[in-house]
């Protein structure tokens, strides 16, 4: 496993720290926080949009599978990280209140909890929807469990970098749960997350610097200094503004969305530029806090562009791509086969829309009734 890791006795009988106490059942609230909700609400979000943009038809019945597998599948992934992190999660303040370091759950409970999880969303995934996105899925959670937890995490500084991709996964699952592949747009989601993901942890990081230098965990501000940082933030918050373009410019998304990413970014940089100039906290705490509210307003504008305008059914078109999940034919009726089936399908993404926004909103919620940080 690592060097790093303490007692990986998988019983469930103590604490993995020596503590000398048995453990006590854990409440449902212990395996809630495993899920890690705070992190789950954006990937939620995202996942659920990358789905309702996706050109072709989904019952909505479908959708909410879809939506609950990727939810469980990063669950499933969070609680196999906080199993392995329970070493370094006991040192750090600001996440010593978790479970497993606060000894309400043996390490054992929470990485049998999401095995079974993982195991179980990407199983309902291929037989609901389709094997693609079940692969992806499946992928998404290896990837962060695997490459970032294990591999990147305590080795090197780039651990945000390369380990974002875990974090830009969702919306190409919740696409490829229509359509059973990957696209260009669906890559172009993709590549906004990744970019988003440094300057979003290094933020964080770097008035958590503390905390990580004590627990050996090398991230950018320990390795390479508080300066350094600050420059790699903004760098990279420079180079997200001209990929949040990127779906304007494929022609899946329209002049609405392209106007609002780039007012969104404007604030981006202008807080990553303060972080540059400023040596306090303030700066970089406002940044970390802003850039969860970017994300989730990035998205619901592509929510509102593409449900708006429709484009990017008619880009996929345009393009002679044509999606996996082919119309029905229908019987003739009043307005026939093809104008039904046009209002069948407005009728699926109206209710695909409401489901989104209720989703949405559960998760703002959790998000904002969390206190300690996941």
């Amino acid at each position: 496993m690592s060097d790093y890791s303490a007692d990986l006795d998988l019983g469930q009988g103590t604490r993995s720290f020596g503590a000398g106490a048995d453990v006590a059942g854990p409440a449902a609230r212990d395996f809630i926080a495993l899920l890690k909700p705070r992190v789950m609400s954006l990937v939620v979000f995202t996942a659920a949009v990358g789905l309702v943009l996706a050109p072709g038809d989904l019952h909505p019945v479908l959708a909410v599978v879809a939506i609950l597998c990727i939810a469980v599948g990063a669950g499933a992934a969070g609680a196999i990280n906080m199993w392995y992190d329970r070493d370094i999660d006991a040192i750090m303040a600001r996440t010593q209140n978790r479970p497993i370091p606060a000894g309400r759950m043996a390490p054992g409970t929470a990485l049998g909890f999401g095995t079974v999880l993982g195991a179980g969303s990407v199983l309902m995934m291929g037989l609901a929807l389709n094997w693609a996105a079940a692969i992806l899925l499946a992928g998404t959670i290896g990837f962060y469990v695997f490459v970032y937890t294990i591999w990147l995490k305590r080795r090197t500084p780039q651990n945000i970098v390369i380990g974002g991709a875990a974090g830009a996964f969702p919306p190409m699952v919740g696409w490829a749960a229509v359509t059973g592949d990957v696209t260009l747009v669906s890559l172009a989601l993709f590549a906004i997350i990744f970019m988003w993901t440094p300057p979003h942890f290094w933020a964080l990081a770097l008035y958590r610097q503390g905390d990580y230098e004590k627990a050996g965990v090398p991230m950018m501000p320990v390795v390479a200094g508080p300066g350094e940082t600050r420059r790699q933030i903004f760098l990279y918050a420079a180079l997200l503004v001209p990929v949040t373009l990127a779906p304007y410019w494929l022609g899946a998304l329209g002049p609405l969305y392209a106007v609002g990413a780039g007012a969104l970014g404007a604030v981006f940089v202008a807080l990553a530029l303060r972080v540059l100039l400023t040596r306090d906290d303030r700066p970089a705490r406002q940044l970390f806090g802003f850039s969860i509210l970017y994300l989730f307003a990035l998205f619901a504008l592509m929510l509102v562009d593409g449900l708006g305008s429709g484009v990017v059914g008619e880009a996929m078109a345009g393009s002679g791509q044509t999606p996996k999940t082919e119309p029905r034919e229908t019987a003739q009726g009043p307005y026939g086969s093809v104008e039904r089936e046009r209002r069948m399908r407005g009728r699926n993404r109206a209710l695909l829309a409401v489901l989104v926004a209720l989703v949405s909103l559960f998760y703002v919620i959790a998000f904002v009734r969390m206190g300690a940080g996941q």
